[in-house]
This record gives structure tokens, sequence and C-alpha cells, in this order.
């Protein structure tokens, strides 16, 4: 039965993605917005809610651990795995967007709050509310880009544009994509459970992996639809919410306890990806041999904790 439902929320999250994709470049196209735009802001927000709600439940529980490791472990999966799968298969990557120029400094920037802030052992409310004016910060920032010129708009499309088609098949598209990772997550553990693996690995990596599907299952779509901003744009816009909206809503919710020590090498894996990141627009090698790296990584964090 686990293995039916597995495959069934799968299913939904395919097609879920689907819906967000199609639909928020309709927005895109209709009001002369970028796709990078849009993949870093209405699809990394929704495909970041199974992070806030894993998180937050963590945190109204009193488990620090498990709400800052779910962030984490998802930022790391989201560069490395997520990334990585995207320059595999993606046929041609040549964002329109200067992404080095513009996004660089947003995929370091709330890595280095996130160690100043927890260098004395704990993320307070304030500092939670920082993080949450972070995010905002950000928006404000995509909100200065300019719209796209009249030529590049396919005038069709927006044409046939109607707000109330869109706003339901998005609402219905994410509702797909996070009720389907929340029963993923829940197979994947009793299956997990089943094969005898601990709780610490289903801790760590499943419930990681499990709020990772959603930006996984977005981004493989967009890339396969040559949508390579709106993939690339998920991943950065996806990593800047995980580090001020879902740890800033967390942590208002309850103080988090970090434990740098212990979280050192998952802590030091998400930075050399970050850093990865950024070498890799800095140089534009938007490229299989990219993707290989970024697995490696990968591998490296994962062999770590085996056992």
């Amino acid at each position: 039965m686990e293995y039916l439902i597995f495959f069934l929320s799968m299913a939904a999250l395919i097609k879920g993605a689907d819906f967000i994709i199609q639909e928020s470049e309709k927005i895109a196209l209709h009001y002369g917005i970028s796709e990078f735009v849009v993949g870093a802001t209405i699809i990394a927000l929704g495909t970041s809610l199974p992070e806030m709600a894993a998180s937050i439940a963590a945190s109204i529980d009193h488990k620090s651990d498990l709400a800052v490791s779910n962030i984490i472990g998802s930022v790391i999966l989201n560069i490395t795995l997520v990334l990585g799968v995207v320059f595999l298969i993606a046929k041609e990557m040549h964002p329109k967007r200067d992404i080095f120029n513009k996004d660089s400094a947003w995929s370091l920037f709330p890595i280095f709050v996130f160690l100043l802030v927890s260098y004395d052992g704990v993320i307070t409310r304030s500092e939670g509310v920082a993080f949450l004016v972070l995010m905002g910060g950000y928006l404000l920032f995509l909100s200065k880009e300019p719209t796209l010129l009249v030529e590049e708009v396919d005038k069709e499309l927006v044409k046939e544009f109607d707000w109330k088609k869109t706003s339901l098949f998005l609402i219905i598209g994410f509702l797909m994509v996070v009720y389907g990772a929340d029963f993923a997550i829940e197979s994947a553990s009793e299956i997990a459970r089943d094969l005898g693996v601990s709780e610490w690995v289903i801790g760590l990596f499943l419930v990681a992996f499990g709020t990772s599907l959603p930006e996984l299952v977005v981004s493989i779509v967009s890339a396969i639809n040559n949508k390579v901003d709106m993939s690339i744009g998920n991943i950065i816009g996806s990593n800047v919410a995980n580090f001020s909206v879902v740890l800033g809503s967390a942590a208002v919710v309850n103080p988090l306890k970090v434990d740098l020590i212990t979280y050192g090498f998952d802590i030091a894996t998400a930075f050399i990806a970050s850093m990865m990141l950024v070498f890799i627009t800095a140089n534009k090698l938007y490229n299989r041999s990219a993707g290989i790296a970024l697995m490696v990584v990968l591998a490296i964090f994962s062999l770590n904790h085996i056992p």
C-alpha cells in the first residue's frame, strides 16, 4: 500500500509542477516579467511550503535539531541534487539573465547571516523576524527588474490570459505539489522503516529530500521545457526562502537551538555548495561537467553519514 501511495504522490507532484510552470509562464508574459523573477518568487515560495510546514511543526514540538537540519539539508539538496540533475538533463543552458552579477550575493548572504546569528547557539525570535525582513529585501530587489521588451512577448498568449483561470490552476498545482510531497514523505518513511533504515537517516535525508521534491520536480520540468532561467531562479529563490521565511518562521514560533559543532560538516557542505553555485554562474558553466561536480559533492555528503 505504501508503495502505491508513494507512486501516486509522485504523479501528483509531477502534474502539479506542470500546472505551476504553465500558469507562471502566462503571468510572466502577461506582465512582461522575466522567467527568472517568476521562478525566484512565485514558484520558489510555493515550492518552499513543505520545508516551512516541516520546520514550523518541528519548532512547535521544540525539535530545533529537526527544524534546522531540514533547512540545511534542503539547501544542500537544492543545489547539488536539483541543480545537478538540471545541468545533466537540459538540452541547452543559455540563461538570458546575468545571474552572477545580479544574484550571486543572494546565494551566499543568507548563509552568512545564519552563521552570524547562530554563533551563540540560539536563533531568537527577534532574529527570526530579521530573517523574514531579509526575504522582503530580496523581493524588493527583484521588483526593480525591468519588464520584457514588446518583441519578446507572445501577444496571443497575453490576449488569452485569464486571471481567474490562472489563479485556479496555480492553487491546484501548489496543492498537488505540497500534498504530493507530504504523502511522498510519509510513505517513503514507512518504506524506509520497513527496510530497517535508522530514524537519523530518515530525519536528515528523507525529510530534507521529501521537502525538496517540489523544487526538484518543478526545476526538472522547467529544464525539459527549456525554461533554464526559471529553473535556476527557483533554486536561488528557494534557498533564500529557506534561510529567511522558513528559518525565520520557525524561530518566531520558538527560539531555535543550533549546535554548530554537531552540524559543522552539514553547514560547511551547504556553504561549499553555495560557493560552487556562485563559481558556476561566474564562469557560465551551465553544462554536464558542472552537474557531475555537484553530484560528487552530494555523494561525499551522503557517504559521510553512512554508519
